[in-house]
């Protein structure tokens, strides 16, 4: 049956050859597709900002320099609640629990490193000061 059919068969199948032309023309394509690939592109950018740069609201900035001030008050009235005139002797070995936080300094000759860690979760962190950076002690008046 498969033989009888390919006998019906009008001649012989063709093919067509494809030509790949670009459309941008930064790659070969025509210059005139350009306002319409620029135009297509913009209208689906969601990142435009209006006014050609960044804006920002004078509002908004006076809050969060507001929220900045308060909360580095906030931190000097702690640190001078619990060390008195508000000075970490960094010269010294010692150790602070914070909630959940344990605060460790550990001063050595090549400079002092403060090591934070997390005593619920056992992250820590660890800063060190080279040695010759500020007096000795950390604090605010």
């Amino acid at each position: 049956m498969l033989a009888g059919l390919m006998l019906m068969s009008p001649g012989q199948a063709e093919a067509q050859d494809f030509v790949y032309q670009p459309k941008n023309p930064a790659f070969g394509g025509s210059y005139a597709n350009y306002s319409w690939m620029m135009n297509s592109a913009n209208q689906q950018n969601k990142f435009q900002s209006s006014g050609g740069g960044f804006s920002r609201d004078p509002l908004a900035n006076f809050e969060q320099s507001l929220q900045r001030q308060v909360l580095s008050q906030l931190t000097r009235q702690i640190i001078g609640d619990r060390f008195g005139e508000g000075n970490i002797d960094l010269n010294e070995r010692s150790n602070f629990e914070f909630g959940e936080f344990n605060i460790s300094i550990n001063p050595g000759p090549d400079g002092v490193s403060i090591n934070i860690q997390n005593i619920l979760s056992g992250e820590s962190t660890t800063v060190t000061i080279p040695s010759g950076f500020g007096g000795g002690s950390f604090g605010g008046n």
